[in-house]
Formats: C-alpha cells, sequence, structure tokens
C-alpha cells in the first residue's frame, strides 16, 4: 500500500501559521480549508509565532532531536568499541589489512564510524576490499581444484598426493595451505587400517631350495621384477580369496583372479593371464613367500614353462614381498574395509573394477611422479625408444 501522506516544507508551515492568526475562521474552518488536521494546524502554532518567528517550544524540541541523535550516536560507539576493544588493546600495532579485515565482518556499522575508530584510511579499505574480492575467488578456485582431485581419486587421496598434482598443474602448492583447506571442506581421505595376516604357511618350506633372488638387487627396467600375494576378502556367503601378480618397478597389476579358495589353481590362473596379456619376457623374477600355494609343483611347472626365475621371501620375513603387502594394505583401505559385499561375484566385480579402472590407470602415485601406473608405463617406453633411436 502507497503512503500517500503528504509533506509540508517550513514556509508553507509559517504561511499557514499566519493566516489561522489573521482570518477571521476559526482554526478549525482554516484547517480544513488547507486540507489539513486540525491538531497539525495546532501544532505548527506552538512551533512558529504569528510573525513567522521560531517559538522557545520549537527551539526546545529541535535540542531534544539534537540531543537524541547525540546519544544514538555515542551508544553506537560504545557499542563498537565494545567489538574492537581486543583489537584495540593490542601491542604492538596492528597491521592495517588486520583492521579491514574486521572492518569487513562487522559492517553492521558503516565503515566510515570504523575508520575513523580504528584511524585507518576510508579509500584503503575500499582498495584492500577490491582486492581481497579477487583474492578470494581466486581461493574458492584453488579449492574447488582440490576437491575435484580428491573426488577424482574416489576419496582415497591425502596431502601429499594432493600438493603433488597440484604442482603438476602448476600451482604452489604449500603442504599445511593445501591440508588447512582440506580440513575446512571437510575432505578426509578413507584411512583405516586392520592387521594384515599372511594367509600362507612358509614354515614347512625351508632350505636351501628356496633362493631369495631380489635381496640387493638394482630394478632398472619394468618385468624386472614381479611380485604375487594371496589375500581374503570377507563377503556374507562366505571367505573369497584373491591372488595378484604386479609389477614391482611400475606397480601395475598384471592379473588378479579371485575364487572361493586358495589352492594353488588359483595362482596358476593368475600367472597364465598375466603372461597372456602382458608377454613377459624370459628370465623375468616371480617372486613371492613360501606358501604352500607358490612351492606346489603345479606353479612350479608354470613358471617353468614361462622360463621365469622363482624367488622367494625369508622364512618370517614378510618384509621382502613388501610390494604384494603395500598392494594388499591399500587395497582393502579403499574398497574393502568400509562396505559390505554379499557374494563373492560381487566382491570379484568391484575388485576387478578398481584394479583395472582405478588402480592401474587412475590413481596416482607419488614413487612414480603422480602418474597413474600405466601412465608411468608409457612414459618409460617412450623415452626408452627416444634413447634407442
Amino acid at each position: 500500500m502507497s503512503n500517500n501522506r503528504q509533506q509540508y516544507d517550513e514556509e508553507f508551515k509559517k504561511n499557514a501559521v499566519r493566516l489561522s492568526y489573521a482570518s477571521s475562521k476559526t482554526a478549525k474552518e482554516v484547517a480544513d480549508d488547507l486540507g489539513v488536521s486540525v491538531s497539525l494546524l495546532y501544532r505548527w502554532r506552538k512551533r512558529y509565532t504569528p510573525q513567522g518567528d521560531k517559538t522557545q517550544y520549537a527551539t526546545m524540541e529541535e535540542e531534544n532531536r539534537a540531543l537524541r541523535l547525540e546519544v544514538a550516536e555515542l551508544q553506537i560507539e560504545r557499542d563498537m568499541l565494545k567489538k574492537a576493544a581486543g583489537l584495540l588493546c593490542k601491542k604492538p600495532k596492528i597491521k592495517a589489512t588486520v583492521k579491514y579485515t574486521f572492518m569487513d565482518n562487522h559492517t553492521e556499522y558503516a565503515a566510515a564510524k570504523w575508520a575513523k575508530m580504528l584511524k585507518v584510511s576510508l579509500s584503503g579499505y575500499h582498495s584492500w576490499r577490491k582486492r581481497s574480492e579477487v583474492s578470494r575467488k581466486s581461493e574458492q578456485a584453488y579449492k574447488d581444484q582440490i576437491r575435484k582431485l580428491f573426488e577424482d581419486s574416489r576419496r582415497t587421496y591425502g596431502v601429499d598426493r594432493i600438493c603433488g598434482l597440484l604442482r603438476k598443474a602448476g600451482y604452489k602448492a604449500s603442504y599445511d595451505r593445501v591440508k588447512r583447506y582440506m580440513e575446512e571442506m571437510g575432505l578426509v581421505s578413507i584411512h583405516r587400517r586392520r592387521c594384515q595376516r599372511s594367509l600362507t604357511d612358509s614354515r614347512k618350506a625351508r632350505g636351501e631350495g628356496y633362493p631369495n633372488l631380489v635381496r640387493d638387487i638394482k630394478i632398472t627396467e619394468p618385468f624386472q621384477i614381479i611380485s604375487s600375494d594371496i589375500s581374503y576378502i570377507r563377503t556374507d556367503e562366505g571367505f573369497g580369496y584373491i591372488c595378484q601378480i604386479r609389477d614391482v618397478m611400475s606397480n601395475i597389476v598384471l592379473a588378479e583372479s579371485m575364487a572361493d579358495n586358495m589352492r594353488s589353481e588359483l595362482v596358476v590362473k593368475t600367472i597364465k593371464q598375466a603372461q597372456r596379456r602382458w608377454h613377459l619376457p624370459e628370465g623375468t623374477i616371480f617372486h613371492s613367500d613360501r606358501g604352500s600355494q607358490y612351492t606346489s609343483e603345479a606353479v612350479i611347472n608354470i613358471l617353468k614353462k614361462c622360463k621365469f626365475r622363482q624367488s622367494f621371501s625369508r622364512v618370517g620375513m614378510p618384509g621382502d614381498n613388501s610390494w604384494s603387502e603395500s598392494f594388499f594394505a591399500n587395497l582393502k583401505k579403499e574398497r574393502v574395509h568400509w562396505r559390505n559385499f554379499k557374494t563373492i561375484d560381487e566382491a570379484r566385480q568391484v575388485l576387478f573394477e578398481y584394479i583395472e579402472v582405478f588402480y592401474n590407470r587412475q590413481r596416482v602415485q607419488k614413487r612414480l611422479g603422480y602418474l597413474s601406473p600405466i601412465q608411468w608405463l608409457k612414459q618409460w617406453q617412450k623415452q626408452t625408444s627416444q634413447l634407442v633411436a
């Protein structure tokens, strides 16, 4: 609804008062003629004399109004002082940018008042705000990039790998800054570790027939050493057992197979799969622990057929096969421990996608220069072919 109330200037009020005194009509009649209420006319007569001068009442009214405004201003200053007390009492001298930030966080009061109280330049504050807006947009873009890298990693990358990818993309990446932003955005990588229990029993395989060919060896090329191990996956219908073979230099998982048992046939199947897919060279060292599956006649024979050299970890030294141990630790942390599998087939499908799509082709690794294993192998092959040419 629009406000139709008329506003009258001082000259109109004075003329109305003069007319009311000079006319033979009553005040009510004069008010009606002017189209105003009689009470309003009487209020104007309190303020002005018949000659148009201000009365004592008008002077007092103005003084009261001025006092009320002054009191209101003092109350505002008092409230502002309360809010700024911590800032004003700090020593040594506070930087102007700190004061500007404070002003920006308390916009319920006019910037000019803050500038006067905090003894800073108002124009300087407005210039800082313009620069800060650019900075805030830049900061938000940086955060968006961090979030994208984190989500693309399926929520598995921590601060180290995010920093590495940012630097690779041309950003300046301070560990503390990235860590702070990730905490602010609630980006926490999956970190849930359980004790890794070996499924293979190496105690029976003792003696000289199980050489360790990888101790102190210098790894110079992919497929020089491949590592294998078996781990279990818990499902509602029972345990599933996954065997994997992994290249030690590129970290590519060359093959993986899953079954409801951990007999030697599982290892044989995985070896055949790796050789069929990758055409591994003669003399490749196949390293594992001394579990009965790996010392079985079936596994020894398939390795001989592929012309691989078989190597074993020392008894009671699981660290000799740390390549496979670390892979299964990551797989379980990133795909197994936080979910429940109803069937072995469901687990097989999820882990196949994790290994073949994510781990081999997308998941970057610090040791590989923040490349995925497949990306690293392609780069290595390209560089090697250029050297040969």
